[in-house]
Order: structure tokens, then C-alpha cells, then sequence
């Protein structure tokens, strides 16, 4: 039984809890206390354990309570408002970018709830006043959201989501909303190159290490949307129905006594279609010991270090010599978009991507912003508002978009449509009648007066997202999925309607 260290709390489930040494002449400089008796210890009760609560009205930023406090002050809080989420750039090297978690955002919503304990936390470090306090007690999102259905490929300035409500409603979705697209788009874009990259050859997602383990499933998640075939994660298997891969690491091989013993028992276990990890000792003797402990019919072996792309040309002449013609490669080990084309030459069949793929290949986020464009005004008529702070400016007033397609269905240009807002609300495009291929209209109705539309939320709207991504890449023009530096691989252009 371990000594409870002094001053430490006893606590009724026998824990201790923390010894706190406060801060003193001696220590204030710098300097460690020279014995206990130079800082007595106080003691404090111990943090709570953590709990899972069911809103999650607490992930945001403290401004948006207190500029709610202020505007229910003022008056302003439910003049009717529309915010904009865009990015004024794309990351350098890119030539688009992927709209991924627009579906996450959507099952936020119904917890976006300020719930008791919300409201006391609140309350008691007072963040708000008790005015707001009751406003947030009753709080449900009961405005409009459009945007680029979930999976649209996107360029600097496109008008990806608006949120149409009171300011009071809208205001206070703008961290929920930018933390989710941000992330997500980002590894949606990165993954998006990396399918690219590989062509026809399946993409494994292997990242849960190295991310938060809620950024983890949420990596999976745009991973699929970008053309990834599966996920180790699990909790993103059972959330979006995903396809989940994953056989054996280095500390199975080496948990036995030697390497066939280990091949032999997972082989009993996972059947001859499995995957034998062959480089936790020497490659060739690894696949002769794979082949022999599941035949010519072993399903795949993996390959984790070294020079990859010199490995595979000689364990496929190998596996060919062995008779196990039908037995892919897997390769893994700190891949990106560029390595896998790098080994586009050779003969890999599968590529499992990890650490790159999670945080965005180099460009963990987006750079989305969610900005008010537009505002009633004190007699109630819907006015165009913008900054005009230089390098963060944004443009006034409600938009809507549409891609041009030429003759042969390949983007042109990417559409954005301003003006005065009656107009904008009506302008609709035509598609394909306009000589050179047409306009397809981007945004789609994610959510009518607080109703959730159900198609873009859960494994369907995962599967409704990969279908939209695999149509939308395949409209970009040659050369778009180049991973060399370069322009957005469409103009975009304003018509302003008079």
C-alpha cells in the first residue's frame, strides 16, 4: 500500500488527492524550495474524473458568448443575419481543395445545447450574465444552412456553407463549425492527393497514433469521403459504417519465439488470406517463412521500412519464384502523396498511410473563415456587410455558386454569383443549355428552418460524400491532380446581377 504523500486529500474511494506547493518568495524567482517547511504543501481536492456529456455547446470561444451578451444588450441579437464560411487561399502547392465534415456539423447540431451543467459552469465563472444565461437555457439552432454538398472539390473565395438565422443563433456556431471543416477538409484534401497519387491502387488509412482520438475518427471518416478503401479505426467503422482493415504488428512477430511460429499462429487464426508483416528481422527469410506458413494462396504481405520501392521489385520476384503469384504487397511507413507516386512504378498493390494523412500532408488546415455578410438593418431590410481589413478582407453579401462545364464535361471556371439579395435567392442556373457545356449548381439545402436533412448525415451521407468527391475530381480539368506547385486548377470568376 503506497503512502499518502503530505497534505494529500483523502478521498473516498481511497485516492489521494494532489500536494500543492504554493508559490513563495523562494520559488517565485525560480529557486526550489530548500525543505518542506520553506513551502508547507495545501492541500486541494482532486480534479473530477472526467465525464461524457451530451452537449457540446462548450466547444467554442468565449467571445461568442460575450458578443451575444452584448448584442441581446443592445437590441441587435435577433436582427436576421447570413455568415459565410470560405477560404481566401488555397495551401501553397495546391491546385484544389475537399470539402470534408459538412455531415459531422449537421449531427452536432441537435447537441449544440446549453444544458444544466453547461449553464452552471457559465454561471459560476461568469462568462455571461444572467439575461444571457436564460437566452442560453432555451437555445436551439432554428435557421437555414446551405453549402457544397459534403465531398465538393472547392477554390480560394467559393462560398462553401452560409448559416442563415438571428445573429443570436448563428453567432454562436462559428468555432463548432470552423474546428470541424477546417480539420476534416484538410485531410479530406491531402487524402484526396494521395488517392490521386496511387490511381487504382487502394489507399489504407492507418493514422489513430498520431492524432487526438477523436481527430482520429474523424481523419478516417475524410479519408473515405477522399477514395481511402478502409480504416483501422474502429470507432469510425461502428459511427459511418466504414470498411475496417488491420491484421498485426512488430509485437505479434516478436511475442513468439521465432518467426514461423508466429506466421503459423496467425495464419491458424486470421486464415491464408491475411497479411503477414515480413520486416521485423530479414525480408526474404520473412517471406519464405510467410509463404510457408500459409501457401501460395497467403493473401498479402507488408512491408514497414527500408527502401520500399527497391523491397517490393525483389519480394515480388520472390513471391512469383515462390508460386504465390496472387499474393499482394502492402507498403507502409511513413508515406504521403509524393511517395506514393514515387512508387507508382513498382510493383505495390495497396498503400497504408498514417501520420501524413492526419495532419493534412503539410497543411493541417484549411484557413476557413466564417465571416457575417450580410445583416438586417434597423428597419429590417437585408444590407450587404464586409471587412476591409488588408490581406482579411471579405465580400458583402449573400452568394451562390455553380461550376462551368465545357464540351467535355470538364470544369472551366468556378461560378460565383453576387448582387442584390432578392436576386441572388432567385438566380437558379440552367444546366446544359448553355453552349459550351453548362452550369452545375453547387450549393444544396443541408438545413430548412432547424430540420436536419437526413442525406448527408451517418454512413449514408459518408456513402452520398464519396459518390459526390469521385464526380467532382473526375470533372477537373488535366492536370489538375498534378502534385507540382501551381494555380488553382479553375479561375474563379463573378457575374453580378444588377
Amino acid at each position: 500500500m503506497h503512502a499518502r504523500p503530505p497534505g494529500g486529500l483523502d478521498l473516498p474511494d481511497g485516492r489521494s488527492g494532489p500536494t500543492v506547493f504554493p508559490m513563495t518568495d523562494a520559488t517565485r524567482g525560480g529557486a526550489a524550495p530548500t525543505s518542506l517547511s520553506a513551502a508547507l504543501p495545501t492541500s486541494l481536492p482532486a480534479a473530477p474524473r472526467p465525464t461524457l456529456r451530451p452537449s457540446l455547446a462548450l466547444l467554442t470561444d468565449k467571445y461568442e458568448l460575450t458578443m451575444l451578451q452584448a448584442a441581446l444588450a443592445d437590441g441587435t441579437a435577433h436582427r436576421h443575419c447570413v455568415f459565410e464560411v470560405f477560404t481566401r487561399r488555397l495551401p501553397a502547392g495546391r491546385r484544389y481543395g475537399v470539402l470534408a465534415g459538412t455531415g459531422r456539423i449537421l449531427e452536432a447540431l441537435p447537441h449544440f445545447r446549453f444544458d444544466d451543467a453547461e449553464l452552471a459552469f457559465l454561471e459560476r465563472a461568469r462568462v455571461v450574465d444572467d439575461r444571457t444565461l436564460d437566452f442560453l437555457s432555451g437555445y436551439r439552432f432554428t435557421g437555414t444552412i446551405q453549402g457544397y454538398a459534403e465531398g465538393e472539390v472547392f477554390f480560394p473565395g467559393s462560398p462553401l456553407l452560409q448559416v442563415e438565422g438571428t445573429f443570436a443563433e448563428a453567432v454562436l456556431l462559428e468555432t463548432l463549425v470552423l474546428s470541424i471543416l477546417n480539420y476534416d477538409s484538410a485531410v479530406a484534401s491531402a487524402a484526396s492527393r494521395m488517392t490521386s497519387a496511387a490511381v487504382d491502387r487502394p489507399c489504407l488509412e492507418m493514422g489513430s497514433r498520431r492524432a487526438h482520438e477523436q481527430a482520429a475518427v474523424a481523419a478516417a471518416r475524410a479519408a473515405v469521403i477522399a477514395g481511402f478503401a478502409g480504416t483501422s479505426n474502429l470507432e469510425a467503422g461502428f459511427r459511418y459504417g466504414l470498411e475496417t482493415i488491420g491484421t498485426a504488428a512488430h509485437a505479434f512477430t516478436l511475442l513468439h519465439d521465432d518467426e514461423p511460429s508466429a506466421f503459423a499462429s496467425q495464419v491458424a487464426s486470421l486464415g491464408t488470406g491475411t497479411t503477414l508483416l515480413v520486416d521485423t528481422y530479414d525480408v526474404r527469410r520473412g517471406v519464405e517463412n510467410a509463404v510457408a506458413a500459409a501457401g501460395t494462396s497467403l493473401g498479402a504481405v507488408r512491408l514497414d521500412s527500408g527502401d520500399l520501392g527497391s523491397l517490393a521489385v525483389e519480394v515480388r520476384q520472390q513471391l512469383d519464384e515462390l508460386g504465390a503469384r496472387d499474393t499482394k504487397i502492402v507498403v507502409t511507413s511513413d508515406l504521403d502523396e509524393h511517395a506514393i507516386a514515387g512508387l507508382a512504378a513498382v510493383p505495390v498493390d495497396v498503400y497504408g498511410v498514417g501520420t501524413s494523412l492526419v495532419t493534412g500532408s503539410g497543411a493541417p488546415t484549411c484557413g476557413m473563415v466564417y465571416k457575417l455578410v450580410a445583416r438586417a438593418d434597423s428597419s429590417g431590410v437585408l444590407q450587404p456587410v464586409a471587412k476591409a481589413s488588408m490581406k482579411k478582407e471579405s465580400q458583402g453579401g449573400r452568394k451562390v455558386a455553380a461550376r462551368r462545364l465545357g464540351p467535355d464535361g470538364r470544369a472551366t471556371e468556378e461560378v460565383v454569383v453576387t448582387g442584390p439579395d432578392e436576386r441572388v435567392v432567385a438566380w437558379t442556373p440552367q444546366e446544359g443549355t448553355d453552349a459550351d457545356g453548362g452550369l452545375r449548381p453547387l450549393h444544396v439545402p443541408l438545413v430548412v428552418d432547424g430540420a436536419v436533412d437526413s442525406r448527408w448525415v451517418g454512413p449514408y451521407g459518408v456513402q452520398n460524400a464519396v459518390e459526390h468527391h469521385r464526380m467532382a475530381r473526375s470533372e477537373l480539368p488535366r492536370g489538375a491532380r498534378r502534385l507540382s506547385a501551381g494555380e488553382p486548377a479553375i479561375p474563379t470568376v463573378e457575374i453580378r446581377l444588377d
